[in-house]
Order: structure tokens, then C-alpha cells, then sequence
């Protein structure tokens, strides 16, 4: 058994759609990054990687690299997954939390891990997703970006 953590941040600007969780949810303003910048994804592979010991998400999938520009997040997570899988793994369980502001994220967070979930091959029992607000403190409590944390368990190492 081996446990990873995730963490990752995004800004949040105009002009982007919203992706988290590999859903796309109605705002004013969109997660800026190289990818679709989905801020949940990306922290649930984080976690998957270092729990392979496998480094992080830009190490497999550099900004500087264009196959890249505004890829889908869950297909980065579906890399992953297979990565995990040649090893002989599987995911025990993922645990995550997304700190936001706005929009409210609590309606999605069933879709979130049903899009997760399949990305990932697993029943959506194994994932656990949880949203807290920014109460108006730092950068995600005046809209300015969104932080994202995941930590999951893997066994056959």
C-alpha cells in the first residue's frame, strides 16, 4: 500500500470556461493554465503519481510542450491510470477537497466524481470529493483562484 497527496492552485480569469472535475460549470471566469487547468484533476493525479513514486504532473506533461495546450485534464488522468496500471496497481481510494469562493460547487460534486470515476476505471465509491469556500480570506476568498487537495491510497507496489 502507498499513499500520495496532490495540490494544485489556478487563477481564475475571464474569457476561460470553468472546468473542475472534468465538468464544465456555468461562471463568470474560467481556471487559467496550459491544459484546461481543471485545478481537481490535476490534483487527484499528483496525488496518483506520487503515490508511484512518479514525480508530479509537469514533469510527465510540460506547459512547454503543445500536444498539451488545452487538453482535457481527464485525459492527463487517464495517462496516469494507465501508468498505474502497467505497474500492476489499483486505487484503494481518493480523497479530495476543492477551496473555492464561487461558484458554488456543492450541485456538481456528484458529476465531478462520476466523470472522475470513469476517467479512472474505478466505481465512484472510491472517491470522495468535498468543497469548503475561501470565507472570504486570500486569494480564493476575493475569486481570484481556486486550490484543489487529494491525497490516495494505492496498492500493489
Amino acid at each position: 500500500m502507498r499513499v500520495g497527496i496532490g495540490y494544485d492552485i489556478h487563477p481564475l480569469v475571464p474569457g476561460r470556461k470553468l472546468i473542475v472535475g472534468g465538468i464544465e460549470i456555468p461562471h463568470s471566469k474560467g481556471l487559467d493554465g496550459h491544459s484546461d487547468a481543471d485545478v481537481l484533476t490535476h490534483a487527484v493525479c499528483d496525488a496518483l503519481l506520487g503515490a508511484m513514486g512518479e514525480g508530479d504532473l509537469g514533469a510527465h506533461f510540460p506547459a512547454s510542450d503543445q500536444r498539451y495546450k488545452d487538453i482535457s485534464s481527464l485525459k492527463l488522468l487517464e495517462a496516469v491510470m494507465s501508468m498505474l496500471t502497467r505497474r500492476g496497481c489499483r486505487v484503494v481510494n481518493v480523497d479530495a477537497v476543492i477551496n473555492a469562493q464561487a461558484p458554488r460547487l456543492g450541485p456538481h460534486l456528484t458529476a465531478m466524481k462520476g466523470a472522475l470515476a470513469k476517467a479512472m476505471g474505478v466505481e465512484p465509491a472510491r472517491i470522495n470529493l468535498k468543497v469548503k469556500s475561501g470565507e472570504g480570506q486570500g486569494a480564493v476568498g476575493r475569486e481570484e483562484a481556486m486550490i484543489a487537495q487529494a491525497v490516495c491510497l494505492i496498492e500493489g507496489l
